[in-house]
């Protein structure tokens, strides 16, 4: 066992049956001539524990002071006020050395453990993943399960960062979650909270300088990352990122909130980060991804680190939420006051985002830069997720806001588009159960506080009162059990499931494809090009209508593929008549109110030569990817 406390004089471990066991003061290399400061300021107390099953309870003893858990506890069973308990990770892993894909193949669902099921927990959440296999999920994304007190909260206020939260299953448990999404083909993303601490549990201010008071968050203490002692926090942080690939074999990582992460030094925290999960990737054999959180629009987070990046494998794009929200819901308060025009939402499918260096009124400065250097498959995008379901009154979903034609729309346009598509967990049926935030403190005053920090900000937002985050109800009410979305046909299921097929299966869509977009009136046009040596530069187009009345429109001149002659074929529409509508004519289609529809064309020798924009639209055959 070794722990970091550089303070103490003494550090005993204190067992459940009361044997206290010494620790041994570590010495720390004397700095000299060459050092490269891998010294660090010592402070770490190390020993053996022999002959000690799993399941071990135990604490830890600050110069014969009060027990405390273990600030890198594998396991709390009885929550974070309990002792710590011994586990070990070794398991027979039964998933073939599973490998998950690229960014540029992968389709992310994000969800939350405790809610997506009626038991809320990994084992129960395993029954969810021949359904998001079936669907063509190749990514299930999980909301953190570090440690948190109580059993309600999103996650966001871990305190263990190493131990896997006990009213989930704890960490067997997990591990069993992760096999079963490898038998199935899926990946494994978790959800990590590397900017701050959670207030009730934590006790690792009281081991050492983990946390500073020179920054603050929104959400609680900052990480020490660039002070005295900061070089042990930054390998704590490190070793628990690669805990996660190691020892539970999870795939990728999704960074919260990096932006929170307050770090001026020459050699940054997410670059080591970064560095260390491309060489345990080496390692190990198998892809590992980092995929980080943040509304800055800044490429140097994921441009290679040849090129003076920082080499995170991919980012979440705000840009084209806010974008495509706007359009949809008309909604122009709080952030999406920069938002509203079609054309923005065309820049983003074409661009990366929206803000490139512009004035902001929200922010009330510039803000973002160019995206040089990053890949479209970078951006992750999303009509929904947690936050933007949860940081509103009533937590209300995009079902709840927009026409039902208008959700077959958002999907068309995420998950056609270049980005790496994320789906919130309910969204492919329509869900409606909202997604408050939810916290379940055992300490009145800290639940007060909370009540009155949510009722601020979000009151603001829309001048509405937001659910109680502390009352159970709120959190029974997030439920999606009742729904029994695995059993009832759906009509926005289906078309989940054939615009993924589309995906996967059209060469147009393949990685590497080119995309242009572009806005007229209502009318979003995004046309998708093939690698030219792809299918011999096959076409696909997304026509949709972005308005409240009928428009006539069709594949741009510049959409036509090379070669002698071409004929647009209909693979999908909405409102339709089971393979998709939209009435050809032309050459063009009837796009109904929130209508879209999608057509593709490939050259070819034994075609009639017909202009694009003005040929006639065929129907695709059943082989060619029409549901």
């Amino acid at each position: 066992m070794e722990v970091w406390a550089p303070a103490a004089r003494s550090v005993a471990v204190v067992l459940h049956d009361g044997r206290r066991v010494a620790l041994h003061p570590q010495v720390a290399p004397t700095p000299g001539a060459g050092d490269t400061g891998a010294g660090g300021v010592g402070g770490y107390h190390v020993g053996e524990l022999v002959d000690l099953p799993e399941g071990t309870r135990y604490r830890l003893s600050l110069d014969g002071g009060p027990p405390l858990a273990d600030p890198a506890s594998r396991w709390q069973p009885g929550g974070v006020h309990g002792p710590s308990a011994l586990f070990d990770p070794a398991r027979a892993w039964d998933d073939g050395g599973f490998c998950g894909p690229p960014l540029e193949r992968s389709v992310l669902y994000e969800l939350h453990v405790g809610a997506l099921t009626g038991p809320g927990t990994f084992d129960a959440a395993a029954g969810a993943l021949d359904h998001l296999a079936e669907l063509g999920v190749t990514t299930v994304e999980i909301m953190p399960v570090a440690q948190f007190p109580g059993t309600r909260n999103w996650g966001y206020d871990g305190v263990f960062p190493f131990a896997v939260q006990d009213s989930y299953g704890g960490p067997r448990a997990l591990q069993r979650l992760v096999a079963a999404c490898h038998r199935r083909g899926m990946a494994v993303a978790l959800d990590v909270v590397y900017n701050h601490l959670g207030p009730e549990g934590n006790v690792l201010p009281q081991f050492g300088p983990y946390v500073t008071d020179r920054y603050a968050t929104p959400w609680g203490p900052a990480m020490n990352l660039d002070g005295w002692g900061s070089d042990e926090v930054r390998r704590y942080l490190v070793t628990n990122a690669l805990m996660w690939f190691a020892d539970f074999h999870v795939d990728a990582l999704r960074l919260d909130a990096v932006h929170g992460i307050v770090d001026p030094t020459a050699r940054p925290f997410l670059l080591e980060l970064a560095e260390a999960t491309d060489a345990l990737a080496d390692r190990l054999g198998r892809r590992l991804l980092l995929i980080a959180e943040t509304p800055d629009n800044d490429p140097r987070l994921v441009r290679d680190r040849a090129a003076g990046g920082i080499g995170i494998h991919g980012q979440w794009n705000d840009d084209f939420h806010d974008a495509l929200r706007a359009v949809l819901t008309g909604e122009r308060r709080g952030r999406a006051r920069d938002f509203g025009s079609l054309g923005q939402l065309a820049t983003a499918l074409s661009e990366g985002w929206v803000f490139q260096g512009q004035f902001c009124r929200a922010r009330g400065r510039r803000h973002g830069a160019a995206p040089d250097g990053v890949r479209p498959a970078q951006l992750v995008v999303y009509d929904q997720n947690h936050d933007q379901v949860g940081n509103r009154p009533g937590a209300g979903r995009l079902a709840g806001a927009v026409p039902p034609a208008a959700l077959h729309l958002a999907a068309a346009v995420v998950l056609l588009g270049p980005g790496t598509p994320l789906l919130f967990m309910g969204e492919e049926y329509g869900s409606t159960v909202p997604f408050p935030y939810v916290v379940d403190h055992g300490d009145a005053e800290l639940v007060q506080a909370v009540r009155r920090g949510r009722a601020a900000e979000l009151g603001e937002l829309l001048g509405s009162e937001p659910l109680d985050p502390a009352d159970p109800a709120t959190f029974a009410a997030a439920n999606l059990h009742a729904e029994r979305w695995g059993d009832q046909p759906n009509e926005l299921r289906e078309r989940y499931r054939q615009l993924l097929r589309l995906r996967r299966e059209h060469p147009a869509l393949a990685p590497g494809a080119a995309t242009t977009a572009t806005a007229d009136g209502a009318v979003l046009t995004m046309v998708r090009h093939a690698p030219a040596a792809e299918a011999h530069g096959a076409r696909l187009v997304l026509l949709a209508n972005a308005g409240d009345r009928p428009v006539t429109a069709g594949p741009p001149p510049t959409a036509s593929p090379p070669g002698s002659g071409s004929r647009w074929r209909l693979l999908a529409s909405h409102p339709g008549d089971g393979h998709g509508s939209g009435t050809p004519r032309a050459g063009a289609v009837v796009l109904a109110p929130w209508g879209f529809a999608v057509l593709d064309a490939v050259a070819g020798e034994d075609q009639p030569s017909v202009t694009a924009g003005a040929g006639t639209a065929e129907r695709a055959p059943a082989s060619g990817g029409a549901a």
